[in-house]
């Protein structure tokens, strides 16, 4: 794609906004360096932030490519079933994850997932999944740099890669100098910057088509025509614009998908580690959900209108890929000054979602690899300067697989495919762990990978022309349920065979064992009752449903 069509009609307005932008996030990485005394602070923010901060990072950290650029191209491409991947994909996991799992996080003091890991079951569980993170890390890393250069080309007729490169070298400053403290403030910067870049595309393009009963027509004369307006009408077979069952949405995308990657995945839950104390982390996923709730006005609402306004959207190639949709809307919609915002927006949101792989890759790295297996007595110092190196490194393979990423017509497809292999078995393996106090370490390991080989395998024989599914959305669902049920069924075989972890082995870190105390280290005034993290929990999973009802 060589983006001359995307070009957007920059002035110094538009140019001056971006800049300004850029200069805020480099200056807020500088300030946050002052505050880098110890690994901990560089990696986990030294514990200290509010709850505020942290759930407005934990939801920044997501809005990156796949939420802005993928959910649009899933708009435009499938309709209002995209919803499904906000009210039924995250919320009840970004719940879940609060109540019933920070607890043992927080709890167990323990650095990272990975670290979890080792103390449930055993090394080789630790190593696997360590690196399969990291591994899972650079290559998400990537997407959000494709995405964001895919912007910089528009802008400013560069090529792909060097576009890429320049992106990369932004997000490597702020956080090589910053840490996490200067990943996260920033995050809590690019969450407001984003709304305001979204916004007016979505008022503006709604004037356009006569409001949201113009949209609602228009929909209806489109090639998805009804279909495309309901969330759950159809699914009853997969004779709907997703290609999907609906057992496949509430098992493979609303269960395994969306619990493996909410409640496992570091580089989120990374921001609830930061968090002050046992209270605010707990709420931080919770706070994020409320977000989360109405984010789709911004970025599905969008793609709809991509897909009845701009004539061809949906080419295979060229500037008509889904993946463009918003792009598009931008050049075709938005006048100086407010297009600068836009962009900066879109701009933000890379960031934020790069940051956050680079940010939890740099931390597992020094933390589960390097500290763990290769240098285990090295200085704290020492530690933050690998850390510093690891992110140099994440960013640099970064670049390389933003290039696969760029093979995909629609990136939210390709996404959906990593989370299935390496989110859903590491899901599973997690929650049976810590719920089974039975399965033991050799159990851990062996489910994990045998579930990650099938995630692989369901994927291999599925492009292979093996097995046949309706859409590449539908195979990454059942393979997420594929590798769910063999990570059960081999923990279930393994673990009568093997030994388990004694019990004193086991406190704080499995159900049960040891209550997790979470009253011990909460700050004066968090008892009070609107505070409660099931509270808050319980109103998000109320307004979850409520929003379905009109797009049933």
């Amino acid at each position: 794609m060589d983006g001359g069509g995307l070009r957007l009609s920059m002035n110094g307005l538009d140019y001056g906004i971006l800049t300004l932008y850029f200069v805020t996030v480099l200056g807020v990485g500088f300030a946050a360096r002052r505050a880098i005394r110890t690994s901990v602070d560089f990696f986990l923010s030294g514990r200290s932030l509010p709850a505020w901060v942290t759930g407005l990072a934990f939801v920044s950290a997501n809005l990156g490519a796949l939420e802005i650029i993928g959910m649009a191209a899933n708009g435009a491409q499938y309709g209002m079933m995209t919803l499904h991947y906000y009210w039924i994909g995250a919320v009840p996991a970004m719940v879940f994850l609060g109540i019933v799992m920070m607890p043992f996080y927080y709890g167990s003091r323990v650095r990272s997932v990975p670290e979890y890991l080792r103390l449930r079951f055993n090394r080789p569980t630790h190593l696997l999944n360590a690196i399969s993170f990291a591994v899972a890390q650079v290559l998400i890393a990537g997407v959000n740099l494709y995405a964001l250069a895919l912007i910089m080309q528009a802008l400013l007729g560069w090529p792909l890669w060097v576009a890429i490169a320049v992106g990369a070298v932004i997000v490597l400053a702020y956080i090589t100098v910053g840490g996490l403290s200067g990943a996260i403030y920033n995050e809590v910067l690019q969450f407001f910057v984003i709304i305001a870049g979204l916004v007016p595309i979505t008022v503006i393009g709604l004037v356009k088509v006569g409001g949201v009963g113009g949209l609602m027509d228009a929909v209806r004369e489109s090639r998805l025509g009804e279909a495309g307006l309901h969330a759950w009408q159809g699914t009853g077979s997969t004779e709907n614009p997703l290609g999907a069952h609906w057992f496949g949405i509430v098992f493979g995308l609303g269960f395994v998908l969306s619990f493996g990657y909410w409640t496992t995945n570091f580089a989120e839950v990374q921001r609830a580690l930061s968090a002050q104390n046992m209270s605010a982390a707990r709420r931080t996923p919770i706070i994020a959900a409320y977000p989360k709730l109405l984010i789709p006005a911004v970025t599905i609402i969008p793609g709809l209108i991509a897909m009845v306004t701009v004539q061809g959207l949906g080419a295979s190639e060229g500037d008509l890929v889904y993946n463009n949709a918003i792009p598009l809307l931008m050049r075709d919609l938005l006048p100086n000054g407010v297009l600068g915002i836009a962009v900066t927006g879109l701009v933000a949101s890379f960031m934020a979602g790069m940051a956050a792989n680079v940010s939890g890759f740099n931390t597992v790295f020094t933390y589960d690899i390097w500290q763990a297996y290769v240098r285990r007595d090295g200085s704290d110092e020492y530690y933050v300067r690998v850390g510093r190196l690891a992110t140099v490194g994440g960013v640099l393979v970064g670049i390389g697989t933003a290039f696969i990423a760029a093979g995909f017509s629609n990136i939210m497809n390709y996404i959906q495919a990593l989370f299935s292999l390496f989110n859903a078995p590491l899901f599973a393996t997690f929650i049976i762990g810590m719920f089974w106090k039975r399965m033991s370490p050799l159990a851990g390991f062996w489910s994990l990978l045998s579930g990650t080989l099938a995630a692989l395998a369901t994927y291999l024989l599925y492009k292979g022309g093996v097995l046949h599914f309706n859409s590449d959305l539908e195979e990454s669902f059942w393979g997420a349920g594929i590798a769910f049920a063999t990570v059960a069924v081999v923990a279930a075989i393994v673990t009568p065979l093997t030994h388990p972890k004694p019990d004193d082995e086991l406190q704080g870190l499995v159900y049960g064992m040891g209550a997790v105390d979470l009253k011990g280290d909460v700050l004066a005034g968090d008892r009070v009752w609107w505070r409660s993290p099931v509270l808050l929990g319980a109103i998000a999973l109320v307004l979850a449903v409520v929003l379905y009802i009109p797009v049933f």
